[in-house]
């Protein structure tokens, strides 16, 4: 189903304070197999990143030597952000649960959009993010990222010449 786009997110100044103000991410519907999109982003986050990374998923035990929560309200703390990779119509129920136990940021990763679920997350007082990677955002903001997707060390909005 393609969602017809109403709903505007916030600006990357305001990704950027979510992603400096936050000190722990869930990751709902982490997998431990490392072709999928979550464990990719858990292996960023855990090794370049400063935050407490906790893993949720009803099925698992284990990923990448971390304990696994069936759910958020099993986690030892509140997360500051829920980070999905959930199917659409799974959105809003995380949405939800993300409500309930008072994490400050849902976020939906690349690809995921559910206005449903941004409106239950904004009317509980949460911020939303959307079509949006954390590990992307993170290495953006962090110097780790470039056009051609590696650091070149140069900070400019010249293009480089070289002789």
């Amino acid at each position: 189903m393609i969602e017809t786009r109403t709903w505007v997110g916030p600006s990357a100044t305001e990704r950027l304070r979510i992603l400096r103000d936050a000190e722990s991410i869930a990751i709902v519907g982490a997998s431990d197999k490392p072709s999928r999109a979550s464990n990719f982003v858990a292996t960023y986050l855990l090794s370049s990143s400063p935050y407490r990374v906790y893993f949720i998923n009803p099925v698992l035990d284990e990923i990448l030597g971390h304990p696994v929560y069936p759910s958020l309200a099993d986690l030892p703390e509140v997360p500051d952000i829920v980070d999905a990779f959930r199917r659409h119509d799974d959105l809003p129920g995380v949405a939800r649960e993300a409500v309930e136990i008072g994490a400050k940021t849902l976020w939906l990763q690349l690809g995921s959009w559910n206005e449903e679920a941004a409106a239950i997350a904004e009317a509980g007082g949460l911020q939303v993010v959307m079509d949006r990677c954390t590990k992307i955002e993170h290495a953006r903001f962090h110097g780790g990222l470039h056009l051609a997707g590696f650091n070149t060390g140069v900070i400019s909005s010249k293009r480089q010449v070289t002789a």
